[in-house]
């Protein structure tokens, strides 16, 4: 019986799995530049950190979550998401003690939604992201915003639009709640049982409803932008002075609201026009999250972050037909030929390999025009081909690929010769 893999995840299998390398190792760079540092957390939480942190509203915890009882009784949750456990790992290990303050940081890793599989979304999938904790100066939500811009922008995208949003503080969205209520309640009955149920939990998730989205009342609900008290519209009119002086072009969207409980102030969401890209053109998104390190049991701590997805940053690439450079090629291919050279090349290759050079040898008793072209296919800048002669006279052939150019050297030679024409 063959075992296939499970429905919603994914091998990344060479040759695509660079163009993973290269994402990454620019999200790394780019927070190094920022000052951002990384942070590992654990594949699996006690549940109570989503039900608190998420929010019992929410899809992810309603309907998505991958939660099993462990063998000592305790209810353990595989982290859909990766704001939470940052922030219980910056209260458990109190961060909010450091000299550096805000605290800035990232992960990159594996997240665990049960949602039903599509085009650049799996039950299984990596997320890159970004949490400054500490600090209320709307200039840090610009500067989490300009990071994740930054790093579509370096990697070719062009396509992207991006949209912000206020949801007010606390004053505001009780002010913005009611109204939605009171708005809602008298048709209530039309919409999903989902909503029905967020009516009096949380109202704002009605206007994220993906089955009830074209109801005619969402169009017509009041605006939050509406709600809002001076201090959060003066939060919002500094966030957008602080874009337009980074040149960022954005939109405001009163209508986004963000899928999680904890937003609060900034939301924003980036997305990609490219034609053929599909229904779902979201890439990345986060928001404002003042409140939630106190809802895990930490100090008042005010917060802003972002999350995005690979799979749906590759999917972009691949919309605006951008190619990633996956093969860089090696160095140095050894070709041998002869029984005492092809043994002598074992040892060669680990000089090479010890003096910092990619470099590959034959391992399937090819005749010497095959191992030529193993070497094209590696894309090898050299090709040092050893014979049993040669190695008498302690001499080795190394060819240019790109110009043709062949030469003779000392064996003793080759490190130096190679580093001096890399």
């Amino acid at each position: 019986m063959s075992i296939n893999i499970p429905r919603g995840t994914q091998d990344i299998l060479p040759g695509e799995v660079e163009k993973w390398q290269i994402i990454e190792r620019k999200a790394r760079e780019l927070c190094v530049k920022y000052q951002y540092s990384e942070i590992r957390t654990p594949i699996f939480e006690h549940t109570e950190l989503f039900l608190r942190g998420v929010g019992d509203t929410t899809d992810i915890v309603q309907k998505e979550m991958y939660t099993f009882t462990d063998r000592g009784g305790r209810s353990i949750t595989l982290r859909p998401e990766g704001t939470a456990s940052t922030v219980r790992a910056f209260v458990d290990k109190k961060l909010f003690g450091t000299a550096n303050q805000p605290v800035k940081l990232y992960y990159m890793g594996p997240m665990f939604r049960y949602e039903r599989p599509q085009a650049g979304r799996f039950r299984q999938f990596v997320q890159f992201g970004v949490e400054a904790l500490g600090s209320n100066d709307p200039a840090i939500d610009a500067e989490v915003i300009s990071l994740a811009m930054n790093l579509y922008k370096e990697m070719g995208l062009k396509r992207l639009k991006l949209v912000v949003n206020s949801l007010g503080d606390k004053e505001s969205r009780n002010a913005h709640r009611e109204a939605l209520i009171n708005h809602f309640s008298p048709r209530i009955g039309e919409f999903c049982s989902d909503c029905q149920k967020r009516l009096d939990k949380n109202p704002l998730r009605i206007l994220d409803c993906k089955q009830d989205h074209d109801h005619e009342l969402m169009t017509s609900a009041p605006s939050i932008i509406e709600y809002l008290n001076d201090y959060s519209k003066a939060y919002f009119e500094k966030l957008q002075q602080y874009l337009t002086l980074l040149n960022i072009d954005f939109t405001v969207d009163p209508n986004l609201v963000r899928g999680l409980d904890y937003y609060n102030h900034t939301a924003f969401e980036i997305m990609s026009d490219a034609e053929g890209f599909g229904a779902i053109t979201t890439l990345c998104g986060g928001g404002r999250y003042n409140g939630l390190a106190e809802d895990i049991g930490g100090p008042e701590t005010p917060g802003i972050g972002f999350a995005l997805s690979i799979e749906r940053f590759i999917a972009a690439l691949e919309a605006e037909n951008i190619e990633l450079d996956t093969n860089q090629g090696i160095d140095c291919y050894l070709a041998s030929l002869g029984e005492t050279a092809k043994d002598y090349t074992v040892g060669l290759l680990q000089q090479l390999r010890t003096a910092g050079f990619s470099a590959e040898r034959d391992y399937l008793d090819r005749k010497l025009k095959a191992q030529f072209k193993a070497a094209d296919r590696l894309k090898a800048k050299f090709v040092a081909v050893l014979g049993d002669d040669e190695l008498q006279n302690n001499q080795i052939n190394v060819k240019n690929m790109t110009t043709g150019e062949q030469v003779e050297i000392a064996i003793s030679a080759l490190v130096d010769y190679l580093g001096e024409h890399k």
